[in-house]
């Protein structure tokens, strides 16, 4: 009898689809404006430095853009449990594209300014601090169980695959066509992005509860987290794992200029196949379904490994051996960054995902300005190869608790068809 129910169960998983028109329309929005981004991105980097030839300045606007969505990201998420995340991810792919339109109208008639770039980017910022957490949230509610993993490689296959194709062709087009055009690109592309998302059906959250105060609701979903011992823990760690990877990263750029034998050209060389690396790991982790009594020790190996890769890399000089540790290095971390996401989708309830997807974001975005700043600083004082590795060696310390973590183990071995929340809290 036992093995007809298994026989069932795994028919039933077989036939359940992840590519179908539901998925495919909110899949098929984030990369058409993907790619804008790319555009959008780049242009405006060659655009600011020609009009003011400041590389201070295009720094200064990266941390504008990125600030609001830092401070305003726990508010944007419990916005989104409370609100139509359809109606949130349509509108605000809809603002975002009005102001990218306006951006490259402005800029087609000459009449652009400093501050409109800057007020732009801080538009952009917010609207994003309210759409990552609402499309985190929903992917669970359009995809059976069974594919949440597939869907969240197919979505940073978006990302890794829109960096690996646009920068050499942002790079063309902005030869061709210059940056207001790119500008409105981007623009039409959110806009287009937002018609399309129009005819998602995204199920409505279905509350256990009656709905609370604003500031009570917020106080919930940190409540919440701090008693889910598992993602407390889990989340303080990769923060501090988050802060010296950003310090070794920042160097990349650095490292390959003051390195005889490379130079700026085989950065982007590196760049492209740490990108594919982790474009290659997504694909592998969209074509197969891994067992959740797996997940740990998956985690566990891909962590300590690319953490490895990223300790020995920057000792080389040998271009072959750098591009092929970063090439694993990426394949390795995207299997970890996927499990990592897939577990906190199926483990935390529907009407808290938004709180929680954006106040990790709070979290392990937080230390990103200071760990760029950290890596500046100390590069100073010390070749940019050897802060590179000392930091990255940290990273692997940091993976070294998770072994002897019961509560992490519970928490990244979740699984939904036999177990309930309470089983890991």
């Amino acid at each position: 009898m036992e093995t007809q129910v298994a026989s069932i169960n795994q028919e039933v998983v077989q036939k359940e689809k992840l590519w179908t028109w539901n998925f495919f329309l909110l899949w098929q929005g984030q990369l058409v404006s993907a790619f804008g981004d790319i555009a959008y991105s780049m242009a405006l980097g060659f655009w600011i430095y020609a009009k003011t030839g400041s590389t201070a300045l295009m720094g200064t606007l990266m941390a504008v853009s990125l600030l609001p969505r830092i401070i305003i990201s726990p508010f944007a998420g419990v916005w989104v449990d409370r609100s139509d995340r359809k109606k949130m991810i349509v509108w605000m792919d809809f603002i975002r594209g009005i102001v990218a339109v306006l951006v490259g109208v402005a800029a087609i008639a000459g009449v652009i300014e400093i501050w409109m770039v800057f007020a732009a980017g801080i538009i952009l910022g917010i609207c994003a601090a309210f759409f990552n957490p609402a499309v985190s949230s929903v992917i669970p509610d359009v995809v059976p169980t069974s594919k949440v993993m597939q869907a969240n490689s197919a979505f940073n296959m978006i990302y890794s695959g829109t960096s690996i194709l646009g920068n050499p062709i942002g790079g063309v087009v902005y030869q061709m066509l210059g940056a207001p055009i790119m500008f409105l690109f981007n623009g039409i592309s959110y806009i287009f992005s937002a018609a399309t998302e129009v005819f998602i059906k995204v199920p409505k959250i279905q509350r256990k509860t009656e709905q609370l105060h604003f500031f009570e609701d917020m106080k919930q979903g940190f409540k919440f987290m701090w008693k889910f011992k598992g993602l407390r823990s889990t989340l303080m760690i990769a923060a501090g794992l988050n802060l010296f990877a950003n310090t070794a990263m920042v160097l990349m750029m650095p490292f390959f200029q003051m390195t005889k034998g490379l130079g700026p050209g085989k950065y982007g060389f590196a760049i492209a196949l740490f990108t594919g690396g982790s474009f290659v790991g997504m694909l592998v982790t969209s074509s197969m379904n891994i067992k959740p009594k797996l997940r740990y020790m998956i985690f566990i190996l891909t962590g300590l490994i690319s953490s490895a890769f990223f300790t020995a890399f920057p000792l080389s000089n040998s271009l072959l051996l750098i591009v092929t540790l970063l090439f694993l290095a990426g394949l390795l971390n995207a299997i970890l960054n996927v499990l990592f996401q897939t577990t906190i989708q199926l483990a935390v309830p529907q009407e808290m995902r938004g709180k929680v997807f954006s106040m990790m974001g709070t979290i392990l975005m937080g230390l990103t300005p200071i760990g760029m700043a950290l890596g500046g600083v100390m590069a100073e004082f010390i070749a940019a190869r050897y802060v590179m590795s000392i930091c990255s060696a940290i990273t692997f310390c940091f993976f070294i608790p998770f072994i002897f973590m019961p509560s992490f183990k519970r928490f990244i071995n979740y699984n939904p068809e036999e177990q309930t929340l309470e089983d890991i809290v």
